[in-house]
């Protein structure tokens, strides 16, 4: 299926009259970086990207969005775009580390489903342009697991030693511990904090590894047994191995929306825009859903691609109300929580 939509995609994107006329561009326009998350864009949108506008894509990707922050919060190096999610899009804009958006030069944002506009992290809708949405669930292999999977409880089953993966980052891995005991993805309550810490520490001997982007492919290649991923690049992962399976716990999960934003000081900032206009067109939000597997905010582009889904891969992408209902979308905490996550996460990697 990918391969006949990715062709007619690169037809219809030549000759897409939204984004600056049928044919390439002559002559250089600049650059535009982007940074992004791993397994996360189809690359082959940026050749014609350059072709539409003579704007070259430097590209490069990060593993989480504290990696993210960490770079552009030391100056370790300069983007136009980047792609944080929810609550990392609220602490950049509190911390004044993101340009306002001239949506004069995105016209494409009016194809944005308005459910997705003027969400709780930026509710001027200012700063950011959705860009995706999805969920954070369990992936097992039942080749390796005879079992139905139902619970956070099988990432510290130690059944399973050795065999299970767990996040490199302190907000998924505490939020998968909260979730598990009952309690607030975003609590703030420091008992709730410590128990889920007293959790992780105990699953440390039965864990295969901490990782981020290796999960995909640890999952992919049967190297691992389970793990926590997103819904997206399952879709992706189970063409491989379709011995994968894709579920959200009962005790419910991580919600999020991804959403692309330009930072504080970017150099090429029109570019910038330029680029997040093609990203939200109907023909380029259908060929990312085809390439990531995670679902669009332009409603048009979902009708038309979900329409040769079968239920179960349309259930993963958008999952029902009763599933949203169930998770939790992570919120920008106050300062002192952050810091008591960066203590606990360096105690608990380093014990």
């Amino acid at each position: 299926m990918k391969k006949i939509i990715a062709v007619v995609l690169v037809l219809s994107l030549l000759c897409l009259p939204t984004l600056s006329g049928c044919g390439s561009s002559s002559g250089s326009a600049g650059e535009v970086n982007v940074y992004n998350w791993g397994e996360y864009i189809d690359e082959s949108l940026f050749e014609l990207f350059e072709e539409q506008t003579g704007i070259k894509v430097n590209y490069q990707t990060y593993p989480n969005n504290e990696s993210m922050y960490s770079t552009l919060k030391t100056g370790g190096a300069s983007y136009d775009v980047i792609f944080p999610s929810d609550y990392m899009v609220s602490r950049l804009i509190q911390e004044d580390m993101l340009e306002k958006i001239n949506f004069d030069n995105v016209p494409n944002f009016e194809l944005v489903d308005d459910v997705f506009k003027s969400p709780d992290y930026d509710p001027t809708s200012e700063y950011s342009v959705p860009y995706t949405w999805g969920t954070v669930g369990l992936i097992y292999n039942s080749d390796m697991i005879d079992e139905e999977i139902t619970s956070w409880s099988a990432l510290f089953n130690p059944d399973y030693s050795g065999q299970i993966l767990m996040f490199d980052n302190s907000r998924d891995a505490f939020g998968i511990a909260l979730k598990y005991l009952g309690y607030s993805q975003n609590t703030t309550d420091e008992n709730e904090l410590n128990e889920a810490y007293e959790l992780l520490e105990s699953q440390k001997p039965i864990l295969q590894a901490y990782v981020m982007d290796q999960i995909f492919s640890k999952l992919e290649s049967g190297e691992a047994a389970i793990g926590p991923y997103y819904a997206g690049d399952y879709l992706t992962m189970k063409e491989t191995n379709p011995a994968l399976k894709f579920v959200i716990p009962d005790e419910g999960s991580n919600l999020f929306y991804d959403a692309m934003c330009i930072p504080k000081g970017a150099e090429n900032k029109e570019n910038a825009e330029k680029f997040i206009n093609f990203m939200c067109s109907t023909e380029a939000c259908i060929a990312n859903m085809d390439v990531t597997g995670y679902a669009s905010v332009n409603r048009e582009a979902w009708e038309e691609y979900s329409a040769d889904l079968s239920e179960e891969d349309k259930n993963v992408m958008y999952p029902s109300d009763e599933v949203i209902e169930r998770c939790d979308v992570f919120i920008n905490l106050p300062q002192e929580i952050l810091d008591k996550y960066d203590e606990m996460w360096i105690s608990l990697k380093s014990s």
